[in-house]
């Protein structure tokens, strides 16, 4: 039997008709009925009420044949999971764009300042966003093919292994659900720049809350006009930003600055001797890669778009921009204004609420109005990323359940009519209420452990990516397959990848080095030194354990799935691969015979 119509031929509980992925209209049989259950409750003629009563009842599908094996099984369910395909090509895109900047870039660069230097800073990001890019472009060819519940998370189960992809979900909902309450501590950290009272802190704290949680009760599509919305806020606010930058750096409120900051007495790194200097900037990859998290969110949300083969290409080349122009050119604008001896910095000794280093660079040069414009983005760049959040996590717990990951007690699969992961968003909600220890003295303080927690799961996310891709490509060709049936390969190609899983494999090594002896090691107590291990380090033990007691529980002891039975079609939209290979060619003839400008504008664009 081939790979290619192996699916065709499962037959699903009393159904008549054989599980396809795809069918004539490149929609999922199971989203076809589950559209026409929507139709006629959308048409429904009783009341409004209970019209909105009845979106959050669950979507019933057909029971599997029990005679399917488990990965069958797990395959099928992400593959015609009810979500709705709502998201369009411009929400992807913004959401490429603006969707990952939130107060990593605008609040946490503090912290990589204060601790590597400009230079420092600079040579982190760039690390960091290099290997990042090579992800995200190999994450748009494996969502382009394989746009199911959970995305990545769900390849790690098919392409790597079980219990890889068990520690792999785990992971990113546990990246995302502690990413919540990390942003409001954040907001509230930022509020306190207008000298709130404390109390009213607190009200704002809630007002985001409330906010965030609200907007993804309107499903998938109020998800995406939200981001759309609050993208265009932070990409305007960043470009404004550099523009103000570069004129004060040349001089236009006083003498020329260039790179005073870079020079004695302040210098471009932190640290008096070599090896101080290395592990400042080593330092600087637990904040970049907080910074850069929701880099992947365009994969996860492949499963909701449209049309993901025409908006997912284009996005995940996006992402190229918004790594170069959005950080880098901030952030060295940023060395450029701002000591790294700022003591308004976090991480400095003594922290000031204001601590984003963008409001410090315009109130030190005098300008007046812009700091409070620039702390409303931040906040709005808080109710972007917590939107983010409840999206991801409730995604991602919804998948869990599918592969049958979690305790069926808890139905984190619930998924109602309206097309929203019900219990995971409750569940994501209610963690949420963590983010009121903002109420406490210690709000910093919980603030550095909750980005400890996030800080590294990104790395492990996007390493698994990498991996993922590098199999995916593995099984294509272990079973007599080519690329030639791929919609969209990635443009930095399996290499990129295999630079992508490498560089963060090195990134976790010097991070380790440095969470073990930290710079000033000498000087610090035991108790000090345990304290900065689990703050730089606390997310690796946490993946580990998932992964080996995923193995000994299930006794899997195989390392990776063979290359030659992975299941590389279940899922794809895309399954008439004769003409599939037609229109791609077409495609590539079309692209040969532009202009060379055109090719550079449509391979980055």
């Amino acid at each position: 039997m081939s790979n290619n119509n192996m699916v065709n031929d499962i037959e699903l509980g009393t159904m008549k008709k054989p599980f396809n992925t795809t069918d004539s209209s490149n929609e999922s049989l199971y989203s076809n009925e589950n559209n026409k259950m929507s139709d006629k409750f959308q048409y429904s003629t009783e009341s409004r009420w209970q019209d909105f009563k009845d979106s959050f009842k669950r979507v019933e599908l057909e029971e599997l044949d029990p005679s399917l094996t488990e990965a069958e099984k797990i395959a099928i369910l992400t593959a015609r999971s009810p979500l709705k395909r709502q998201l369009k090509s411009r929400h992807l895109q913004m959401i490429a764009i603006g969707g990952a900047i939130g107060t990593g870039l605008f609040v946490g660069s503090g912290s990589s300042l204060s601790a590597g230097g400009p230079a420092g800073v600079l040579i982190g990001y760039a690390i960091s966003a290099s290997f990042i890019l090579c992800m995200v472009c190999a994450l748009g060819e494996l969502a382009v093919e394989f746009p199911i519940s959970g995305g990545f998370t769900t390849y790690a189960t098919r392409f790597v292994d079980e219990s890889f992809g068990f520690a792999a979900n785990l992971n990113y909902a546990l990246q995302w659900l502690v990413t919540l309450p990390l942003e409001i501590v954040a907001a509230s950290i930022t509020v306190s720049y207008w000298d709130t009272p404390k109390k009213y802190r607190d009200a704002f704290v809630a007002l985001f809350y409330i906010v965030i949680i609200s907007i993804n009760f309107f499903g998938v599509k109020g998800f995406g006009e939200a981001e759309f919305v609050f993208s265009i806020i932070k990409v305007a606010c960043i470009l404004g930003f550099i523009i103000c930058g570069i004129a004060l750096v040349c001089g236009a409120r006083g003498g020329y600055i260039g790179g005073t900051y870079w020079h004695h007495p302040y210098g471009a790194f932190v640290g008096d001797s070599a090896g101080s200097r290395f592990k400042g900037t080593m330092s600087v990859f637990v904040s970049a890669a907080f910074a850069f998290s929701g880099s992947e969110l365009v994969g996860l949300a492949a499963a909701e778009t449209a049309n993901p083969r025409k908006a997912m290409p284009k996005a995940s080349k996006q992402v190229f921009w918004r790594l170069t122009l959005f950080y880098m050119v901030s952030l060295t604008l940023i060395g450029l204004l701002v000591s790294h001896k700022d003591s308004r910095l976090i991480g400095s000794s003594s922290v000031d609420a204001a601590a984003s280093p963008f409001v410090i660079a315009l109130v030190s040069h005098g300008i007046k109005g812009l700091p409070s414009v620039v702390n409303v983005v931040i906040c709005i760049a808080v109710l972007s990323v917590g939107n983010s959040s409840v999206y991801a996590c409730s995604r991602t717990l919804a998948a869990l359940d599918e592969q049958g990951f979690a305790f069926k007690w808890m139905n984190l699969g619930y998924i109602d009519r309206a097309g929203r992961p019900l219990v995971g968003i409750l569940v994501t909600s209610v963690f949420g209420l963590l983010s009121f220890v903002s109420a406490s003295d210690k709000q910093v303080d919980v603030f550095n452990w909750l980005l400890a927690i996030s800080g590294l799961s990104s790395l492990f996310s996007w390493a698994g990516i990498s991996l993922c891709h590098i199999r995916f490509r593995r099984a294509l060709s272990a079973q007599g397959r080519c690329t030639d049936e791929l919609t969209f390969t990635s443009p930095l190609g399996i290499a990129g990848s295999y630079y992508s899983f490498i560089m963060i494999i090195l990134v976790f090594v010097a991070e380790f080095w440095v969470a073990v002896w930290p710079t000033g090691y000498s000087d610090m107590t035991s108790s000090e030194i345990a304290t900065n291990f689990f703050e730089v380090y606390l997310s690796f033990p946490l993946v580990l354990a998932c992964y080996i007691g995923h193995k000994i529980y299930k006794k899997n002891w195989k390392l990776l799935i063979r290359a030659a039975d992975m299941d590389i079609d279940t899922g794809r939209r895309e399954t008439d691969f004769d003409q599939l290979k037609a229109d791609v060619a077409q495609e590539k003839a079309v692209y040969d015979s532009l202009p060379l400008y055109k090719k550079l504008y449509s391979f980055w664009c």
